[in-house]
Parts: C-alpha cells; sequence; structure tokens
C-alpha cells in the first residue's frame, strides 16, 4: 500500500473545498473562487498564504519574473485552484512547477468549473532522481515525477 503524502492536511484542504462548491455551486470565475477559499481556509482554521510571489533563479542567478500559486497551505504544500471545463496537462505542470520552484513536496489541483461536482489531482513531486524531473506520468487522478 502507498502512503499518502500529508493525508490529514490534504483532506482538511479538500474538504474546504467541497465547502466553497456546495456552498457556491458553479459557474463562477476563478477569483470569485479564490477569495471565497480564502475565507473558507480561515474559518476552518487551515494555515494558509494567498498568492505568495515565489522568487525564481537561473543558474543561481534571481530572476525578475516570479511564481504565484493561488495558496500555500501548512506551509508544505501548493494550492492551485482552477474553473474551467476539465484539467488539462499544461494545469498539472503549472502546479508541477511550483513544486520545483519552492520544493515542496505536495501540489493540489483543484477544478471548481467541473459539473455536477468538484474535481481534484494531488500531484507529488519525486526529487530522487534529478535526471527526470521533467518527466511526468498521471496514473489516474495522480500525476508524479517518474523515476
Amino acid at each position: 500500500m502507498e502512503k499518502i503524502l500529508y493525508k490529514d492536511e490534504s483532506y482538511q484542504i479538500i474538504g474546504a473545498c467541497f465547502e466553497v462548491y456546495n456552498s457556491n455551486g458553479f459557474g463562477f470565475t476563478e477569483p470569485v473562487y479564490q477569495e471565497c477559499l480564502q475565507h473558507e481556509l480561515a474559518l476552518q482554521g487551515i494555515p494558509f498564504v494567498a498568492q505568495p510571489a515565489i522568487p525564481l533563479t537561473y543558474k543561481n542567478i534571481p530572476l525578475k519574473q516570479h511564481f504565484v500559486p493561488d495558496f500555500v497551505c501548512f506551509d508544505k504544500i501548493v494550492l492551485e485552484i482552477k474553473a474551467v471545463a476539465g484539467f488539462t496537462d499544461a494545469h498539472r505542470a503549472q502546479t508541477l512547477n511550483y513544486l520545483h520552484a519552492t520544493n515542496y513536496d505536495l501540489g493540489i489541483l483543484v477544478n471548481f468549473g467541473s459539473f455536477p461536482r468538484l474535481a481534484y489531482e494531488r500531484l507529488a513531486c519525486n526529487r530522487r532522481n534529478k535526471a527526470a524531473l521533467n518527466i511526468y506520468e498521471v496514473r489516474g487522478s495522480v500525476a508524479e515525477v517518474s523515476d
């Protein structure tokens, strides 16, 4: 049996997302869900930072550009939200790139735009094999970096 990374924290975050979806339903834009989720995370006592600017480097040279994930929760989980018809590989790659930029191991990708229910994927970043950092494999509802 495979161990679920940050299981309790993930369930709390996903539970807050379900609460927002159940309260608001389907059809709002991403900024609306962003603001509602910010309130819900606070109401549930989930520690988070909304839209933190994550600095980037190139060959140890700081860049002017930076990543801005929707949330970082528990100071270790990237939470990226969407309000689209369905996830694409570009959404998964964006979340995985956030993980590489932050050195966090888990990202949760949530789609408030799916009907009739909320969609989410847990994406784990595996840094054991540095040569495979850019090779992603999607397994069911989990995308992982290949070993």
